[in-house]
């Protein structure tokens, strides 16, 4: 009962956010409700709801002020050079830029960490993108693949959970599978080749911007071809000053300081070039911090933020004027990770996830068992829309791991095969995971869009990286 029941619910939520009958938003925090009322948990919905909710506050708090944090780092100019490099080296080629975006996500994502890898590498290139009227889609897409694959590393969530499912260490999981792990990298690169070949064939190489048409000015007008504005667009266009937009979106008026009346003598402003090194060392240190994990998440951004906007915006003005341009970014953002939270919290604690999990496990026949490493690695990817990563390797691969052992099958390999899809390449797109409203939301695209366009292509980095595994020996046929 409940696992149908659960099963019912991860696949109504796809279909209505994929066919737009519904918001992402209202679904994610109406359908668990229901089924919590359906089977019997009416009493106890308010403590599950409860649970959901702590559980992803810490992601919450995160996210909202690195969204800031970029937000104001954009606003400064801190990745205009990067811009202007990537135009520059592009030539207004999309086809390049996609390239290049599938490049920095795997360097980015070395850390193993999905919030931070979407939140540096969206927050680069999406004015990028906007410059060239090219379609969020590509970008939200290109990131997936590569933020997917590089979740693979010993360090990213799911290894560490299927080594510590199965009492395993890396050299046994994570080692044997690197060379298919390389396959996937490679499948990357050429899946945004071709991602950037049709956008390039849909928008026509485009002449690389001029001096005149610098990226810091912000004042030229926008590509008649330019999606319309995303979620995140405040976090994408660049401002140089601290403006107040009013509540019905009239053209903001810059912000007077004192002095700064009708006869008062002008003054040249400051060179900001001090202001620029302060900015990057700042960012540096702040995403070495985040790989080292020198305090939580949560912390080193709120801390990163208090300090960037009282350095670059001093006066109590200048600060109310960022918060409130950035507001609706913020909000759009943290009330979808705080709906996932609703999600997880009820599936989780009415045990609908362990039942799924014991109902999958049991339609395994007994002749698939000594193929079962392969039936894990196919079937892993797909399962990330249905299982949360806790679900899955506490819950289904130990299973799974010990039915292979009977048929004389090493449970490692079991583990091997299930890091080449399971909440890896797959996690970018479920929305059980609060990383993927992250991406999806400052891309300023839907969750259901995201689906569409991406889900083959990540599936096939599965594929690749499971016939790289089995030519490379990783695990039997």
């Amino acid at each position: 009962m409940l696992a149908a029941l659960g099963f019912a619910t991860i696949a109504v939520l796809l279909l209505v956010t994929m066919t737009k009958r519904a918001s992402v938003l209202v679904a994610l925090i109406l359908l668990p409700v229901l089924a919590a009322l359906i089977g019997g948990f009416a009493s106890d919905l308010g403590e599950l709801t409860l649970g959901g909710l702590s559980k992803v506050a810490p992601t919450g708090i995160m996210i909202a002020f690195a969204v800031l944090y970029f937000s104001l780092m954009v606003d400064a100019g801190l990745f205009d050079p990067l811009i202007r490099a990537l135009l520059r080296a592009a030539q207004g080629d999309p086809l390049r830029i996609t390239v290049a975006t599938a490049v920095l996500t795997l360097c980015v994502a070395l850390d193993g960490d999905g919030a931070s890898t979407f939140l540096i590498t969206v927050s680069a290139l999406l004015p990028v993108y906007k410059r060239l009227g090219m379609n969020p889609l590509v970008l939200s897409g290109v990131v997936c693949l590569g933020a997917g694959v590089m979740n693979m590393v010993p360090w990213g969530g799911p290894t560490v959970r299927a080594m510590a499912a199965l009492k395993l260490d890396s050299s046994e999981v994570f080692n044997p599978v690197l060379p298919a792990m390389g396959f996937g990298v490679a499948w990357v690169l050429v899946a945004s080749y071709l991602l950037g070949r049709r956008e390039r064939n849909r928008l026509g190489a485009l002449s690389v911007p001029g001096p005149a048409t610098d990226v810091r000015q912000g004042e030229e007008k926008p590509d008649a071809r330019e999606p319309v504005a995303s979620t995140s667009a405040a976090a994408a266009e660049p401002s140089r000053q601290a403006t107040a937009t009013t509540a019905d979106g009239q053209e903001p008026q810059t912000l007077r300081s004192p002095g700064d009346g009708p006869g008062a003598v002008r003054v040249p402003p400051l060179p900001r070039t001090w202001l620029n090194i302060f900015n990057l060392l700042l960012t540096i240190t702040l995403v070495v911090c985040l790989i080292q994990e020198v305090l939580p998440l949560p912390v080193l951004f709120v801390l990163g933020f208090a300090i960037a906007v009282l350095v670059n915006h001093p006066t109590w003005e200048q600060q109310q004027a960022l918060l409130d341009k950035h507001a609706k970014s913020v909000v759009l953002v943290t009330t979808m990770i705080f709906a996932a939270g609703v999600l997880t919290g009820i599936l989780s604690g009415t045990k609908m996830i362990d039942e799924m999990a014991e109902a999958f496990v049991s339609v395994v026949p007994d002749s698939f068992g000594s193929h079962l490493p392969v039936a894990v690695a196919v079937t892993g990817m797909p399962l990330s829309l249905v299982f949360t990563p806790d679900a899955y390797y506490f819950g289904v691969l130990p299973v799974l791991a010990e039915t292979a052992n009977g048929f004389g099958t090493d449970p490692a390999e079991v583990a091997r095969a299930a890091i080449l899809g399971q909440m890896t390449t797959g996690f970018p797109l479920s929305p059980l995971t609060a990383s993927t409203f992250i991406l999806v939301g400052m891309s300023g695209v839907s969750l259901g869009e995201h689906q569409r366009f991406i889900f083959r292509w990540a599936f096939a980095t599965t594929l690749v990286m499971t016939a790289g595994a089995l030519v490379t020996g990783a695990f039997p046929l």
